[in-house]
C-alpha cells in the first residue's frame, strides 16, 4: 500500500479531496469500455448501413467504368458525374460514422462523465521520466493490463471456434450458392462473428469497470495526518473562526435588542442581571424569554425598557433562575410558573392603579420562592 510521510494511506477519500480530483481530470475511466463500445457499434452499424454502403460504392464502381467519349473529354460533365456518384455513398457513409462516433463518445464518458481540466491537458515533464515510465511496466496498472490481453485473446479465440464450428453448414452452402447470393452469405456470416465475438468482450468490461472505480478510490486515499490538515483547513484557522463567532454574538444581540420593546415585563438582579419576559395569550402557552444579559447587556435591557415604559421589577433569586434555565425564544421552566405568574399579576394590578383604578399594589414574597434546583 502508498506511504506518504510514513503513513499508510487508510482512511476514504473526503468529498472535498474527490471534488479536487475531478477538477483535475482524476476520475476513473474505462479504456475497455470504449474500445469494445465502437466495436460493437460498428459491427451493428454494419448490419444496418453496409448494404446501403455497398449498394452506393457499386454505383460508383460501375458508373465511373462505364463513361462515354463525351465525358471523358469533357470536364465539366466528368466533375458534375463524379459529385452525383460520391453523392449516392455519401449519406449512408456519413450516417455510419455518426453512429460509430456517438457510440465511441457514450463509450468514453459512460465511467466518470464529462470532464473538462486544463490541468489534465497541461504537459508534465515527469512522464518522461524512465525511472517512472519503468515502474509503470512492472507495476500492479501492467499487471491487470496483462491479464486483461490474456483474457481478450482466450475469449476470441473460444468464441470464433466454437463460431466456425457451429458454421460448418453455412460454409458448405456458401460452395453451392451462385454469385451474388453467395458474397452477400458470406458478409452475413462475417458481420455476425464481428458481433458476437465483440459482445463477447463485455466479460472483459464487466471486470475492468469495477477495478478502475476500485483503483481510483484506492489512489484518493488519504492519511489520517491528511484527513486531519484538510479538517483544519475547511474549518479555517482559529483566529477566524473566533472572529466570526464574535460576529454572531453582536448579530444575536442586536436581534434580541430589537425584541425587547416587545416584552411585558423585564425581571433583574436588579444590578448584574436582566431578563424580558412577554406573554400573550393568544400565542404563547406560556411566558417567553425574549432577551436576556448580564453587567453592560443587562443594562442596555433596562435602558431600552425605560424608553418604551415597560415595568422593570427587581427580583434576584427569579432573574437568575430564569438567565441559567431559559435560553431566548424558549418558553419558561414550569418550577418558575408560579413565581412568574405573581410577577405577572403584579404588573397588571400597577397598570391598572396607574389608570385611577384600585391601590398601588405590592410584590407578593412568592416571586423570589422557588424551588430549591432554581437557586443561583
Amino acid at each position: 500500500m502508498a506511504e506518504s510521510d510514513g503513513q499508510e494511506r487508510t482512511e476514504e477519500a473526503t468529498p472535498r479531496r474527490r471534488e479536487q480530483a475531478r477538477e483535475k481530470g482524476q476520475v476513473p475511466r474505462s479504456r475497455e469500455l470504449a474500445s469494445i463500445a465502437v466495436l460493437v457499434a460498428g459491427a451493428v452499424g454494419l448490419m444496418w448501413f453496409g448494404e446501403a454502403i455497398g449498394r452506393g460504392l457499386g454505383e460508383v464502381m460501375t458508373r465511373l467504368f462505364s463513361l462515354t467519349r463525351d465525358e471523358i473529354f469533357d470536364l465539366s460533365q466528368l466533375f458534375n458525374l463524379i459529385v452525383v456518384a460520391v453523392g449516392n455513398v455519401l449519406f449512408p457513409l456519413f450516417t455510419f460514422l455518426l453512429f460509430v462516433y456517438v457510440a465511441a463518445f457514450v463509450g468514453a464518458t459512460g465511467l466518470g462523465g464529462i470532464r473538462f481540466s486544463s490541468q489534465a491537458a497541461a504537459p508534465k515533464l515527469s512522464k518522461l521520466n524512465p525511472i517512472n515510465g519503468f515502474k509503470r511496466m512492472v507495476g500492479k496498472q501492467s499487471l491487470v493490463e496483462l491479464i486483461k490481453s490474456i483474457l481478450k485473446v482466450l475469449l476470441v479465440v473460444g468464441v470464433a471456434f466454437f463460431l466456425l464450428k457451429a458454421s460448418l453448414t453455412d460454409f458448405y452452402q456458401l460452395s453451392r450458392e451462385m454469385y451474388p447470393q453467395n458474397i452477400t452469405h458470406a458478409l452475413d456470416i462475417l458481420l455476425n462473428f464481428i458481433l458476437l465475438i465483440s459482445c463477447s468482450l463485455l466479460v472483459v468490461v464487466a471486470i475492468d469497470i469495477p477495478f478502475q472505480i476500485w483503483q481510483h478510490n484506492e489512489q484518493l486515499k488519504m492519511t489520517k495526518q491528511e484527513v486531519k490538515d484538510e479538517f483544519k483547513d475547511s474549518e479555517g484557522k482559529p483566529e477566524v473562526k473566533g472572529r466570526i463567532r464574535m460576529l454572531q454574538r453582536e448579530m444575536a444581540q442586536r436581534r434580541m435588542m430589537a425584541d425587547v420593546p416587545q416584552a411585558d415585563v423585564v425581571i433583574t438582579n436588579p444590578e448584574h442581571f436582566s431578563v424580558a419576559l412577554r406573554y400573550d395569550s393568544k400565542i404563547d402557552s406560556a411566558p417567553v424569554v425574549v432577551a436576556k444579559g448580564t453587567d453592560f447587556l443587562a443594562l442596555k435591557i433596562r435602558e431600552i425598557a425605560n424608553e418604551h415604559d415597560i415595568e422593570i421589577v427587581p427580583a434576584p433569586p427569579l432573574a437568575r433562575a430564569l438567565y441559567h434555565t431559559t435560553e431566548l425564544e424558549q418558553q419558561i421552566p414550569d418550577g418558575l410558573f408560579a413565581a412568574v405568574a405573581q410577577v405577572l399579576a403584579y404588573i397588571y394590578q400597577l397598570k391598572q392603579y396607574q389608570k385611577g383604578r384600585g391601590r398601588k399594589p405590592t410584590l407578593s414574597k412568592e416571586a423570589s420562592n422557588l424551588p430549591n434546583e432554581f437557586h443561583y
